[in-house]
């Protein structure tokens, strides 16, 4: 999308713009001369995650804005208030705020120790709420303001809840502040939005947690720099209290063709679909219907175990070495069982029971999804959030299946 210089000279207020989405967003505002204030705890590196504010404040003035590198935890009222308090003795007051900063976790209610769900909540929520309450009095300044939480649409069906209720409400808050804002600032002239990816963007965050390979059917942050610039170059009186897809309001700007933002251009049809999204889950439900016709017409043969014998054939030292996990298999469903994968030594070996040393995750899913799922028709990930993948143990070596799947889909 190409930059139209409607936000030169404007302020906007980005938490958790050290890198990923926020920075994406940073960037595309910074290309028309905007100021940015970075507001993230990133001071230092990580050992992890590439960026600091320091190092997104170079990239925002390598561009043509402005930057403010601020060091904020959004739980921390003073240091929230101290960092808008920096931005407009900087710049004069600010127009734009984007609560961006998030905290994830999947895990299912026994799973979420309760400093996760204070970590995610105090985030996400209460971060959101704080940072917004905060910069309002200035918004109100404003001749066009906006604010812009990065979170889903609402939705009360049960199947964004059961996996990961501790996240969902979290990311909910986000959406429930921007409904009610919206509707509470109105008058003032206050644009509230929220927006949410079509597909699974790749981050450095991602990549930590999934690999490098999670990019294969991911799309790049650019797609949410691009539709919140789209947004924010809005007139606020004639958007609000709306929650947005970025492909949908790239669409709306008359863009129809979105492979530059697949990482891999090859797959631009073949994408990771996000969740919370009614739209994905109809998909969802496609993959899941095209599985049991699968299953139907092959129901006298022994899948599961056919599959695993060929996966024992495509096992090798180096494979175990990217993997370095055992994984157990809790099947049920018309080929009920208990099988393992060990990806931990020697060469692997796979079998029928479970493993001989401690599983790092343990998977349950029905027959049907499990073939599938390693059939290359349904992605780990994906049946995960739809709940057809129940998984205890280490979810960061269990996503580790992704990379499996793709390593070995071409050879079953």
């Amino acid at each position: 999308m190409i930059n139209t210089g409607k936000l030169a000279g404007r302020t906007i207020f980005i938490t958790g713009a050290s890198r990923g989405i926020g920075k994406s967003i940073a960037l595309k505002a910074a290309k028309d001369g905007a100021n940015i204030v970075i507001a993230a705890k990133t001071a230092e590196p990580h050992p992890k995650l590439p960026g600091t504010i320091y190092t997104a404040a170079q990239e925002i003035e390598q561009v043509g804005g402005q930057a403010l590198p601020c060091v904020v935890d959004v739980r921390d009222e003073a240091q929230v208030i101290s960092a808008v308090e920096s931005a407009v003795k900087k710049f004069g007051g600010i127009d734009i705020v984007i609560n961006n900063a998030s905290a994830i976790s999947l895990t299912g209610t026994e799973s979420t120790d309760m400093k996760k769900y204070d970590l995610m909540n105090n985030i996400n929520t209460r971060g959101t709420f704080l940072v917004s309450k905060v910069c309002i009095p200035y918004l109100k300044k404003s001749t066009n303001p906006h604010i812009v939480n990065i979170s889903p649409p609402l939705s009360i069906k049960p199947i964004w809840f059961k996996n990961h209720v501790a996240y969902t409400i979290s990311k909910f808050g986000m959406s429930m502040c921007a409904l009610g804002m919206a509707e509470e600032f109105k008058e003032h002239g206050i644009a509230v939005n929220a927006v949410w990816p079509k597909t699974a963007i790749y981050t450095a965050a991602i990549e930590m947690l999934s690999g490098s390979e999670a990019s294969t059917f991911s799309r790049k942050p650019e797609i949410m720099g691009d539709a919140v610039y789209a947004l924010i170059c809005k007139d606020s009186k004639s958007v609000t209290g709306q929650f947005l897809v970025d492909e949908e309001i790239l669409k709306s700007e008359g863009i129809i063709d979105f492979t530059e933002y697949a990482c891999n251009p090859e797959n631009k049809d073949k994408l990771m679909l996000d969740f919370f999204l009614e739209e994905n889950l109809e998909a969802g439900l496609e993959n899941q219907i095209t599985s049991k016709k699968m299953q139907s017409a092959n129901k006298s043969e022994e899948k599961i175990a056919q599959l695993f014998t060929a996966i024992e054939a495509n096992l090798n030292s180096e494979l175990v070495n990217k993997t370095g996990a055992i994984f157990q298999f809790n099947v049920k469903g018309d080929e009920a069982g208990v099988w393992f994968l060990d990806l931990k030594n020697g060469k692997g070996a796979v079998g029928r029971g479970e493993p001989n040393q401690p599983p790092d995750a343990t998977l349950t899913m029905d027959s049907t999804n499990f073939f599938a799922m390693f059939a290359g028709k349904l992605k780990p990930t994906t049946a995960f959030v739809m709940g057809k993948l129940k998984i205890s143990g280490d979810l960061q070596k269990a996503m580790k299946l992704e990379k499996l799947m793709n390593s070995l889909k071409a050879k079953l």
